[in-house]
């Protein structure tokens, strides 16, 4: 008999809880993993599309985050519908999606997470780490349910459709990417300009407008998330009212600490 499972990250926003925040690892290490769950993180995002590793890579460090009941979430490198079969059979809470530009590409992200007829996803229910290796017989009926699917909106042309993407049926949560933003509108290196900040707040209230209460109590729209940078920080985008925010990478956090630490001992 499958064992009970934690709610879910998506199930605890429409509860109205959060604003969560989260981490992202690049370096595909379970132990890191596994250090950033025990530190209370209330998500982390196994990075497919910049980090170094693959699926193969991906699989110890979900396993690491569940060890902490850690939700976890795979971003993945492009939108295609392989990337995002062999991600949800490892069974993530959340994927994450990136350079989502229009609404035809965010239908075509929520098809590749849907079982025909709704979508395009290949089954191995019965066989894959997802469904408990078929131990979870309700697997079917839940996983559509209870999976987050996340946009990224990183350019100037995603940000003038952002509401309609954000309105897409099966789109759970827009990303603000700052970063590509930037570059896509001619900043490359000063993604605090203040045009990019102008386009971001552009996009942080077309978002926020979509995120009210449905005629049957239930939420409609989007929730938003997006990723804090040096020139604003997380306590920033809790305030601006995101949803879920991303504060830090686990090789930025080493790195910052081994540069202290060297740097203090050659100081003495």
């Amino acid at each position: 008999m499958a064992s009970a499972t934690p709610r879910s990250l998506k199930a605890r926003l429409n509860d109205g809880e959060g604003p969560f925040y989260g981490l992202f690892l690049l370096s595909f290490s379970p132990t890191l993993a596994e250090i950033a769950g025990h530190a209370g993180y209330d998500f982390v995002v196994v990075d497919m599309e910049h980090g170094s590793g693959g699926i193969s890579d991906a699989l110890p460090c979900l396993r690491a985050l569940a060890a902490t009941g850690t939700p976890a979430i795979l971003r993945v490198p492009d939108n295609s519908p392989t990337w995002a079969k062999k991600a949800l059979d490892l069974g993530p809470q959340g994927i994450m999606i990136p350079m989502i530009d229009c609404p035809l590409s965010a239908q075509q992200a929520v098809s590749h997470c849907r079982y025909p007829p709704a979508g395009v996803r290949g089954a191995a229910y019965p066989i894959v780490r997802a469904s408990k290796y078929g131990m979870d017989e309700d697997y079917i009926n839940k996983c559509e349910s209870e999976l987050m699917i996340m946009c990224q909106v990183e350019s100037e042309e995603a940000v003038r459709k952002v509401k309609e993407i954000a309105a897409v049926d099966g789109v759970d949560c827009i990303m603000i990417g700052p970063l590509d933003l930037s570059v896509s509108m001619g900043y490359l290196g000063d993604p605090g300009n203040g045009k990019v900040k102008e386009m971001i707040r552009v996009a942080e209230k077309a978002v926020l407008g979509t995120k009210e209460k449905g005629s049957d109590g239930g939420s409609a729209g989007a929730y938003l998330g997006g990723f804090a940078m040096p020139q604003d920080g997380p306590e920033e985008l809790k305030k601006r009212g995101y949803n879920m925010v991303c504060g830090a990478v686990d090789v930025g956090l080493f790195k910052s600490a081994a540069v202290e630490d060297v740097k203090t001992f050659k100081m003495k």
